[in-house]
C-alpha cells in the first residue's frame, strides 16, 4: 500500500490511526493492514493481549513491539510504562539499553570491512591485533596453584571471533578459572578499546580455538578490530557507515541529556512481586572511552526496525545499500560444525543444537521443527540482557522487534521471545501472500 493511499479519505479509521501512530518511523517503511500481507488482524490481538498481560501481572513495566512483513509494518504497539515511579507511559520513541542486541550491529560493521577485502575468516586475529600473537590456552592448575598454560593448536581466527569459538569467555556468565581472571582484570573498566584488547591478550584462552562455543567478549574484540582495520573510532565508524545512512537517529553508545526523558528504566524483581528500578548509569550522557561493541548501544524500536529491515532486504533500505545480498547470506548462515551443536553450548534461551546454529553474531534457526519453532527456516535472531529481542525470518519475510527493560538474569523473567514468535506465526494465516 502506497503512502498517498493512506491519506485517502476512504481509508478506515483504524488504518489512519495506525499511520498517525507510525509517523515516528519517518518513512522507513510503509504501513499495511495485516490481511494485506497474510496476517489475521483478529489473531494478532492475541499478541497484544499476551503482552498486556505481562504488564497487568507486573512481570514487566512496559514494552514496545513492531511487526513487519514484506517491508510493511502491520503492528506497532506500546504497553505499560517507561518509568513506573514517574507514571510515564511507554512511548513509541522510548530509548532502550539494548545490551547484546548491539552484537549484530557490530557484526554488520565487520561485514562492511569484509566486503572491502580487509579481512578473511581464516586470518588470525593477531594479524590486526598483534598483542594476541603469543596468546596461550588455559590447561588446568598446577600443584603450586598456578595456571598451566599451553600453546594454541592454531592461532584464533577472525571467523572464530565472529562465532564465539575463538577460546574467549565473558567472565560474567561463568565461574571457571579463566572467568575469574577476566573479572580480576576489570576488562570493562578499560579507558579505550586498545587498552581492553591489550589487557585481554595477556589472559589465557578458556579452551582451544575452534573446540568449543562460549558466549564471550568476542564482539568487543570485534570493536577493537574495527578500530584497527578502519583507522576510525568504533562509534564514528558506526555513525558514518550505518546509523546516518539508515536514519538511525537515536542509536548511540550514550543518551544525550536532551533525550533522557525518553530513556526507559530497567527493572529487576523486587519484594512482594514488585518491580524494582535498577540504578541508571551515572555516565549515561557521556560518550564512553571504551564503547562496547558487544553490549553498549542505546536504541529505539524504530531505529532497530530500520537495521533489521535492511538485513531482511538483503542489505539495503530505502535506496541505501549497506551490504551485498551475498554478504548478508554469509552472516546469517550457520558456521558451527555439528560437533558443537549437541546442546552442551549456549547462553540464555539459545542452545547450539541440531536445528539451531550460529552465524556471524546471530543465532540461526536452520530447521525450525527440530527446535519446536514455527518460525521460517533460516530465521536469525538475538537478544539483550535487559530483555530486548528481534528476529528476521527470510523464508516468510517477517521482521519483529521487541523492546522491554527487565533484567533477564533475575528470576521469574518470562520468555517473551518464544511467546511472541508463537503468537506472531499463529496469526500468519496466509503465508503465501
Amino acid at each position: 500500500m502506497h503512502a498517498h493511499r493512506l491519506r485517502s479519505p476512504f481509508a478506515t479509521a483504524l488504518l489512519l490511526a495506525s499511520v498517525a501512530a507510525l509517523a515516528d518511523v519517518g518513512g522507513a517503511l510503509e504501513v499495511a493492514k495485516p490481511e494485506a500481507v497474510g496476517f489475521s488482524a483478529e489473531r494478532l490481538q492475541r499478541l497484544d493481549k499476551a503482552m498486556q498481560a505481562t504488564i497487568d501481572n507486573k512481570q514487566l513495566a512496559g514494552a514496545v513491539t513492531v511487526l513487519a512483513r514484506h517491508g510493511k509494518v502491520v503492528s506497532f504497539n506500546t504497553y505499560g510504562q517507561q518509568d513506573v515511579a514517574g507514571g510515564k507511559p511507554m512511548q513509541k520513541d522510548s530509548i532502550f539499553r539494548i545490551y547484546s542486541m548491539t552484537k549484530p550491529v557490530t557484526g554488520v560493521a565487520m561485514m562492511i570491512l569484509f566486503e572491502e577485502g580487509k579481512w578473511r575468516a581464516s586470518d588470525p586475529i593477531a594479524k590486526f591485533l598483534p598483542e594476541f600473537k603469543d596468546v596461550k590456552v588455559y590447561a588446568g592448575q598446577g600443584a603450586d596453584g598456578q595456571p598451566i598454560l599451553e600453546a594454541p593448536k592454531h592461532a584464533p581466527t577472525m571467523g572464530e571471533v565472529m562465532t564465539h569459538t575463538a577460546g574467549l569467555t565473558y567472565g560474567f556468565f561463568g565461574s571457571g578459572p579463566v572467568d575469574k581472571m577476566y573479572v580480576q582484570a576489570k576488562l570493562f573498566e578499560s579507558a579505550s578499546l586498545k587498552e581492553f584488547s591489550e589487557k585481554l591478550a595477556k589472559l589465557p584462552l578458556a579452551y582451544q580455538p575452534g573446540e568449543g562455543w562460549e558466549y564471550s567478549v568476542a564482539v568487543d574484540v570485534q570493536g577493537a578490530l574495527i578500530e584497527r582495520i578502519s583507522g576510525m573510532p568504533l562509534a564514528q565508524f558506526l555513525e558514518d557507515r550505518l546509523f546516518k545512512p539508515l536514519g538511525m537517529t537515536d542509536t548511540a553508545f550514550f543518551v544525550p541529556e536532551s533525550k533522557l526523558s525518553r530513556l526507559a528504566t530497567i527493572y529487576t524483581p523486587g519484594p512482594n512481586s514488585t518491580l524494582a528500578p535498577m540504578p541508571r548509569d551515572p555516565n549515561v550522557s557521556k560518550a564512553p572511552g571504551m564503547p562496547s561493541g558487544g553490549g553498549g548501544l542505546y536504541s529505539t524500536a524504530t531505529d532497530y526496525l530500520r537495521f533489521a529491515q535492511m538485513l531482511a532486504n538483503e542489505g539495503a533500505l530505502n535506496g541505501v545499500r549497506i551490504l551485498a545480498p551475498s554478504t548478508v547470506q554469509l552472516m546469517r548462515s550457520n558456521q558451527l560444525p555439528d560437533r558443537l551443536r549437541t546442546g552442551k553450548h549456549g547462553i540464555g534461551y539459545y542452545r547450539m543444537q541440531p536445528g539451531l546454529g550460529f552465524g556471524y553474531d546471530v543465532a540461526v534457526i536452520e530447521e525450525p521443527a527440530k527446535v519446536g519453532s514455527t518460525a521460517g527456516a533460516g530465521t536469525y535472531l538475538w537478544d539483550g540482557v535487559a530483555g530486548t529481542w528481534f528476529w528476521v525470518d527470510p523464508t516468510n519475510d517477517v521482521v519483529f522487534i521487541g523492546m522491554i527493560q527487565r533484567w533477564m538474569m533475575a528470576p521469574g523473567m518470562p520468555n517473551m521471545e518464544d511467546l511472541s514468535r508463537a503468537l506472531v506465526y499463529q496469526a500468519l494465516v496466509e503465508p503465501q501472500k
